[in-house]
Protein backbone atom coordinates (compact mmCIF):
# COMPACT_ATOMS: atom_id res chain seq x y z
CA UNK A 1 0.00 0.00 0.00
CA UNK A 2 1.15 3.35 -1.01
CA UNK A 3 0.44 7.16 -0.07
CA UNK A 4 0.90 9.62 -2.27
CA UNK A 5 2.05 13.06 -0.73
CA UNK A 6 3.56 16.17 -2.84
CA UNK A 7 3.34 14.43 -5.77
CA UNK A 8 5.95 11.45 -4.11
CA UNK A 9 4.94 8.00 -3.25
CA UNK A 10 5.85 6.61 0.05
CA UNK A 11 5.57 3.11 1.07
CA UNK A 12 4.20 2.55 4.22
CA UNK A 13 5.76 -0.17 6.63
CA UNK A 14 4.87 -3.96 6.80
CA UNK A 15 2.64 -3.99 10.20
CA UNK A 16 1.68 -7.20 11.88
CA UNK A 17 -1.50 -7.55 14.51
CA UNK A 18 -2.29 -10.42 16.83
CA UNK A 19 -5.98 -11.65 15.66
CA UNK A 20 -6.97 -11.81 19.13
CA UNK A 21 -7.15 -8.02 19.31
CA UNK A 22 -8.07 -7.02 15.94
CA UNK A 23 -11.91 -7.26 17.13
CA UNK A 24 -11.50 -5.23 19.91
CA UNK A 25 -9.64 -2.70 17.81
CA UNK A 26 -12.35 -2.45 15.26
CA UNK A 27 -14.64 -2.02 17.26
CA UNK A 28 -13.22 1.02 19.43
CA UNK A 29 -11.79 2.22 15.59
CA UNK A 30 -15.79 2.44 14.68
CA UNK A 31 -16.67 4.16 17.98
CA UNK A 32 -14.39 6.95 17.18
CA UNK A 33 -15.74 7.38 14.39
CA UNK A 34 -18.08 9.42 15.72
CA UNK A 35 -15.45 11.66 17.91
CA UNK A 36 -12.44 11.77 16.02
CA UNK A 37 -12.87 10.32 12.29
CA UNK A 38 -9.20 10.71 10.98
CA UNK A 39 -8.05 8.49 14.10
CA UNK A 40 -10.87 6.30 13.41
CA UNK A 41 -10.33 5.73 10.09
CA UNK A 42 -6.49 5.75 10.41
CA UNK A 43 -7.16 2.78 12.87
CA UNK A 44 -9.14 0.58 10.29
CA UNK A 45 -6.52 1.28 7.61
CA UNK A 46 -4.23 -0.10 9.52
CA UNK A 47 -6.14 -2.85 10.56
CA UNK A 48 -6.68 -3.26 6.54
CA UNK A 49 -3.24 -3.27 6.04
CA UNK A 50 -2.10 -5.26 8.45
CA UNK A 51 -0.91 -9.26 8.81
CA UNK A 52 -2.61 -11.06 10.53
CA UNK A 53 -0.57 -13.28 12.85
CA UNK A 54 -1.79 -16.05 15.31
CA UNK A 55 -2.10 -15.08 19.21
CA UNK A 56 1.15 -15.92 20.86
CA UNK A 57 2.98 -16.50 17.19
CA UNK A 58 3.55 -11.95 17.05
CA UNK A 59 7.23 -11.48 18.02
CA UNK A 60 8.05 -9.83 20.44
CA UNK A 61 9.34 -6.96 18.89
CA UNK A 62 5.88 -5.82 17.33
CA UNK A 63 4.45 -3.06 18.86
CA UNK A 64 1.04 -4.75 20.40
CA UNK A 65 -1.29 -3.27 22.92
CA UNK A 66 1.03 -3.26 26.60
CA UNK A 67 4.15 -3.00 24.97
CA UNK A 68 6.99 -0.68 25.90
CA UNK A 69 8.05 1.49 22.65
CA UNK A 70 10.85 4.09 22.27
CA UNK A 71 10.94 5.98 19.47
CA UNK A 72 12.75 8.72 17.60
CA UNK A 73 10.45 11.70 16.45
CA UNK A 74 12.60 12.56 13.18
CA UNK A 75 11.92 15.89 13.07
CA UNK A 76 13.37 16.62 16.19
CA UNK A 77 15.75 13.69 17.12
CA UNK A 78 13.74 13.60 20.22
CA UNK A 79 13.54 10.25 22.01
CA UNK A 80 10.32 9.33 23.60
CA UNK A 81 9.42 5.80 25.71
CA UNK A 82 5.97 5.39 26.25
CA UNK A 83 3.46 2.28 27.04
CA UNK A 84 0.57 1.79 24.25
CA UNK A 85 -2.71 0.70 26.08
CA UNK A 86 -6.34 0.66 25.39
CA UNK A 87 -8.43 4.13 26.04
CA UNK A 88 -9.37 3.25 29.56
CA UNK A 89 -5.65 1.83 30.39
CA UNK A 90 -4.06 5.60 29.99
CA UNK A 91 -2.78 7.92 31.65
CA UNK A 92 -0.26 10.35 30.05
CA UNK A 93 1.84 11.15 33.46
CA UNK A 94 2.41 7.20 33.39
CA UNK A 95 3.55 7.39 29.58
CA UNK A 96 0.47 5.23 28.88
CA UNK A 97 -1.36 6.26 25.56
CA UNK A 98 -4.11 5.34 23.60
CA UNK A 99 -4.06 3.19 20.89
CA UNK A 100 -7.01 6.03 19.53
CA UNK A 101 -4.30 8.92 19.97
CA UNK A 102 -2.99 9.31 16.49
CA UNK A 103 0.80 8.30 17.65
CA UNK A 104 -0.78 5.32 19.03
CA UNK A 105 -2.19 4.10 15.70
CA UNK A 106 0.71 5.13 13.87
CA UNK A 107 2.98 2.97 16.51
CA UNK A 108 0.71 -0.21 16.33
CA UNK A 109 2.10 -3.10 14.45
CA UNK A 110 5.76 -2.08 13.73
CA UNK A 111 9.00 -3.22 14.18
CA UNK A 112 12.23 -1.66 15.05
CA UNK A 113 13.77 0.20 12.52
CA UNK A 114 10.12 0.95 11.07
CA UNK A 115 9.45 4.92 10.09
CA UNK A 116 6.20 6.01 9.32
CA UNK A 117 4.32 9.56 9.11
CA UNK A 118 1.27 10.65 11.31
CA UNK A 119 -0.29 13.62 12.08
CA UNK A 120 -0.67 15.50 14.93
CA UNK A 121 -4.50 16.49 16.33
CA UNK A 122 -2.64 20.24 15.79
CA UNK A 123 -2.49 18.97 12.24
CA UNK A 124 1.28 18.90 11.61
CA UNK A 125 2.85 15.55 9.79
CA UNK A 126 5.47 14.12 11.83
CA UNK A 127 7.65 10.99 11.30
CA UNK A 128 9.06 8.39 13.67
CA UNK A 129 10.49 5.45 13.81
CA UNK A 130 10.61 2.69 15.79
CA UNK A 131 13.75 2.11 18.31
CA UNK A 132 13.17 -0.41 20.54
CA UNK A 133 9.75 -2.68 21.60
CA UNK A 134 9.92 -4.29 24.79
CA UNK A 135 6.94 -6.76 25.61
CA UNK A 136 4.32 -6.35 28.74
CA UNK A 137 6.12 -7.00 32.20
Amino acid sequence: MTTTTNSTSVRLPKIHLDKSVVGRLETLASAMMRRSPEVGERLMDEIARAKLVAPGKLRDDVVTIGNEVTYRDLGTGRLQTVFVVYPEEADIGQLRISVLTPVGVALLGLSPGAAISWITRDDETRQLEVVTVKPPT
